[in-house]
C-alpha cells in the first residue's frame, strides 16, 4: 500500500471509531493540513538533571542545547517516571503507565509489550498525513506486535532494549542487535559508535525529501550504561568518560539541527529535548563486576536527592527544552510544573490533530505555557513506582507514600517544595491539614488511575 493510500485509510478508519476529536471549547489548533510543522522529539536515557551545563554541571559542556534552549524555552521542573518502559509509554501515550499496563521495566523477550490499542504520537500523527520514523531505543517490548511499526511508525533503526540487556548484567541467551524496521541486523553492537550511528540516521531521514510533514521520535541509548562515545569524542571532556558521552550527545543534537537549517526545516520544526528518567547513580552490584561499567558512569540529579528507580526528585524529575521559531519566543526559562506525560497533547496541538476521545488522558498541552502566554495547565503529578503509587504533588507540596499507598502501614512524609526542593525536611507532622487534602487526592488517583 503507498504513504498516500495508508494514510487515508487510517485517516477514514479513526474517523469512522470516533477516535479523533478536538478537545471541547479549544481553540483552533495551529497546525493545519498546508502548514502542520515538523515534530523532533528527542529523547535522552538516563540523562540526570544536572548533567548538562545549561542545568549547572561545573565540567561537561553542551553548547548545542545550550542553544536550543537559548533559541526556545527551558524547564526546570517537569516530571518523568523513575524507570525506561514506563518513562516511554507515558511519553508516547499522554497517559500514566498503570493505565496502559506498561508500568515496569521489560526484560528480553517479555511475553508482553505496550498494547496495540494505545494510541501512540506516531499512530496520532500518520492518521494526519505524517511520516513517522523512529530512532533508538524502543523499550516497549521485543516481539511481534509490540514493535515500533506495530505502533505507528513507518520506519525504525535502533535496539528493542535497554543496552546492558546481555550477560553479565542481565540473564538472557538474547544477544543485543540492532533491527531495521522488523530485521534484526547481524553483529554486536558498539556502543563507541552507537550515538553516532543514530544521528547519522536521523540525518538521514531529515535530509530525504519529502511532500508530508514529518515526525522524528531520536531516543538515544546513552547515557545509560554501557556506556561509550567515539573516537572523536574520547578523551575529550573534563568531565571523563560519562562527559565524553554527553558532549558526543550534545553534538548529535546539534548535527539533527543543522541538517534541518540545510533543508530549510528549521523554521517549520518543532524540537523537544528531555530524558526519561533520572540518572543511574545508585546502579546495583550486578551492575559493577566488570570494568565495563564503572560507578562513576552515571550522571548526576543536581541538586536533587534519590535517583533512577525512586520517586525521590533525583528519580524523576528531568531536563526539558523545547524551540519552534515564531511560535515559542527565544530565551524563556519557566519552573512551572510540567511532565513529560505532556508532550503527547502539546504535539497534538502543534499538529492541528484531534486527541483521543474514547480514553482517559493525562496529557496538557504546553503551547500556550511555552508561548509566555498562560500559567502551567497541570495542577498535580500522581509519582508511580513500577506500578506502585507512591505519592502526589501539587503547586508547592509533596506527599510520599512509600513503599506503596495501598499498605496500611505505609510511611507518609510531606515535604515543601517551594521552599524545601531537596527534601531534606519532613513536614507532615506540622501541617497534617496539607497531608489529609493530599491524601484524599491520592486516594482519587488510586480509583481512577488504574488499567483501562
Amino acid at each position: 500500500m503507498t504513504s498516500t493510500c495508508r494514510t487515508f485509510v487510517v485517516v477514514l478508519a479513526a474517523a469512522a471509531a470516533g477516535v479523533l476529536v478536538a478537545h471541547p471549547g479549544q481553540a483552533q489548533p495551529p497546525g493545519s493540513a498546508q502548514t502542520r510543522p515538523n515534530i523532533v522529539l528527542i529523547l535522552a536515557d538516563d540523562l540526570g538533571y544536572g548533567d548538562l551545563s545549561g542545568y549547572g554541571h561545573p565540567t561537561i559542556r553542551t553548547p548545542k542545547l545550550d542553544a536550543l534552549a537559548a533559541d526556545g524555552v527551558k524547564l526546570t521542573t517537569v516530571y518523568a517516571a523513575p524507570s525506561c518502559t514506563p518513562s516511554r509509554a507515558a511519553l508516547l501515550t499522554g497517559r500514566y503507565p498503570k493505565r496502559t499496563g506498561v508500568d515496569a521495566v521489560l526484560m528480553p523477550d517479555a511475553a508482553t509489550g505496550l498494547p496495540s490499542s494505545e494510541v501512540t504520537l506516531a499512530r496520532l500523527l500518520e492518521g494526519a498525513g505524517y511520516d513517522t520514523a523512529m530512532i533508538g531505543k524502543w523499550h516497549l517490548g521485543d516481539r511481534p506486535g509490540f514493535l515500533p511499526t506495530d505502533h505507528g511508525f513507518d520506519e525504525y533503526f535502533g535496539l528493542l532494549y535497554s543496552n546492558d540487556m546481555v550477560p553479565p548484567w542481565v540473564q538472557t541467551t538474547r544477544p543485543l542487535r540492532l533491527v531495521r524496521g522488523t530485521r534484526e541486523l547481524p553483529g554486536d553492537v558498539d556502543m563507541h559508535t552507537l550515538t553516532e550511528r543514530y544521528v547519522d540516521e536521523a540525518v538521514r531521514i531529515v535530509a530525504t525529501p519529502r511532500t508530508n510533514p514529518l515526525f522524528l521520535y531520536l531516543a538515544f541509548s546513552m547515557p545509560h550504561v554501557p556506556i561509550g562515545a567515539s573516537p572523536a569524542f574520547a578523551g575529550r571532556s573534563a568531565g571523563g568518560r560519562y562527559g565524553d558521552t554527553i558532549e558526543e550527545l550534545d553534538a548529535g543534537v546539534g548535527r539533527l539541527r543543522d541538517a534541518l537549517r540545510e533543508r530549510g526545516l528549521d523554521r517549520n520544526t518543532l524540537v523537544i529535548f528531555t530524558s526519561d528518567n533520572g540518572p543511574w547513580a545508585e546502579m546495583p552490584p550486578r551492575m559493577l563486576p566488570l570494568d565495563t561499567v564503572r560507578a562513576t558512569d552515571a550522571g548526576s540529579a543536581g541538586p536533587f536527592r534519590g535517583s533512577k528507580g525512586s520517586t525521590w526528585e533525583g528519580g524523576v524529575r528531568v531536563p526539558m527544552l523545547a524551540a519552534w521559531p515564531g511560535r515559542i519566543p527565544a530565551g524563556q526559562a519557566t519552573s512551572a510544573m510540567v511532565s513529560t506525560l505532556d508532550v503527547f497533547a502539546t504535539i497534538a496541538r502543534a499538529a492541528g490533530v484531534g486527541m483521543p476521545a474514547d480514553r482517559p488522558l493525562d496529557s496538557h498541552d504546553l503551547l500556550p505555557l511555552w508561548s509566555g502566554a498562560a500559567s502551567s495547565p497541570r495542577s498535580d503529578f500522581v509519582y508511580f513506582n513500577d506500578g506502585r503509587l507512591q505519592g502526589i504533588r501539587d503547586a508547592r507540596w509533596k506527599l510520599r507514600a512509600t513503599p506503596d499507598a495501598a499498605d496500611a502501614g505505609a510511611t507518609i512524609q510531606l515535604f515543601d517544595l517551594v521552599n524545601d526542593p531537596y527534601e531534606r525536611f519532613d513536614v507532615a507532622a506540622s501541617h497534617p491539614d496539607v497531608v489529609r487534602g493530599l491524601q484524599t487526592r491520592l486516594a482519587e488517583a488510586a480509583r481512577t488511575i488504574v488499567r483501562r
